[in-house]
C-alpha cells in the first residue's frame, strides 16, 4: 500500500489540495502529514492566493484518520504526546493561513479528517458524507486539547460528548442543520457550488478576512488548557495497544480499562 501524496494546484487565485491516498480511504502517513504542512507553509506566504481548499481523493473518503499501522511503533505515553504534538502542528498551520480555507468533503471525514475538515473555515458536503470521532469503539487513543476544541467550538458541546462518549457518527444532513457544514451539494452539484463559493470569498476584502478569521482563531484558542497528562494515559494504556492491535487484525476490541 503506498504511503499517498499530497497535491497542489493553483488557478487563478485558488489553491487547491489533494489529499490522495483513496486506496485507504485517504488515511493520512507521516509523509502525508509533512507534505500538507510543507504546502501549507508556502501558501501562508503567497499574498496571490485568495482561497485554499481541501479534498480528498476517490469519492469515498475525505480523510479517514490516520493510518493505524503507523501507531504499532509506539511504546508509552509519551510517543502519544509527541504524535498529538505533530499533529496539532499541521491541523494550526491549516487553521492558521491568512486566506479563507474550504474543506470539500465527498464521504468520511474521521477522526484527523474530521480534525482538517474543523480548522478549514467553511465545509461544503455531499449528502452522504458523514462525521466522526469513533475512537472510543476503535482505537482507545484520544484527541489533543487543542483538536479538542475546535471540536467542541465547530459542533457543540453535545455534539462533542455523542462523537466521543458515544462514538456516534454524524451525518451531512445534521452537520448542515448544526452549521458545521456550510453548503450541503448534491455530488453533480459539488464541483459549481464549490466555484461559487470560491468565487464569492475572492470578491471579499483580504485583509479584513485575514483579521477576522484570526481573531476567531485567538478566541477559541484562548479557552485551551494545558492537557498533556489526559493524552499520556490514553496513549500510555494497555487498552491503547489493544485497539491497535485488534482494529490491524479486524477484531472487535475486548476493552480492560487500564
Amino acid at each position: 500500500m503506498s504511503t499517498g501524496r499530497v497535491h497542489l494546484t493553483i488557478q487563478d487565485n485558488v489553491a487547491s489540495i489533494l489529499i490522495d491516498r483513496p486506496e485507504a480511504r485517504n488515511a493520512m502517513t507521516w509523509a502525508m502529514y509533512e507534505e500538507m504542512g510543507r504546502i501549507c507553509n508556502e501558501l501562508a506566504g503567497r499574498a496571490d492566493i485568495r482561497v485554499v481548499t481541501f479534498r480528498g481523493a476517490g469519492g469515498e473518503a475525505f480523510v479517514a484518520g490516520t493510518d493505524i499501522e503507523q501507531f504499532q511503533s509506539f511504546q508509552s505515553g509519551e510517543d502519544g504526546i509527541a504524535y498529538e504534538k505533530v499533529i496539532d502542528e499541521r491541523i494550526g498551520q491549516i487553521e492558521r493561513l491568512p486566506m479563507p480555507t474550504v474543506a470539500i468533503i465527498d464521504g468520511w471525514a474521521i477522526g484527523g479528517g474530521l480534525a482538517i475538515s474543523a480548522a478549514c473555515d467553511f465545509r461544503i458536503a455531499t449528502p452522504k458524507s458523514s462525521f466522526g470521532l469513533p475512537i472510543a469503539r476503535t482505537l482507545g487513543n484520544c484527541l489533543s486539547m487543542a483538536n479538542t476544541a475546535r471540536v467542541v467550538a465547530a459542533l457543540g458541546v453535545a455534539r462533542a460528548k455523542r462523537m466521543l462518549l458515544m462514538a456516534d457518527m454524524i451525518s451531512a444532513q445534521e452537520a448542515a442543520q448544526s452549521g458545521f457544514v456550510t453548503v450541503l451539494a448534491e455530488q453533480d452539484e459539488l464541483d459549481a457550488k464549490v466555484q461559487e463559493i470560491c468565487k464569492h470569498l475572492s470578491r471579499l476584502a483580504p485583509v479584513t478576512l485575514k483579521v477576522s478569521k484570526e481573531a476567531i482563531r485567538r478566541v477559541v484558542a484562548e479557552s485551551v488548557p494545558e492537557g498533556d497528562d489526559l493524552v499520556r494515559l490514553c496513549y500510555g494504556s494497555r487498552d491503547f495497544k489493544i485497539g491497535v492491535t485488534s482494529f490491524l487484525e479486524k477484531k472487535r476490541p475486548e476493552w480492560t480499562g487500564s
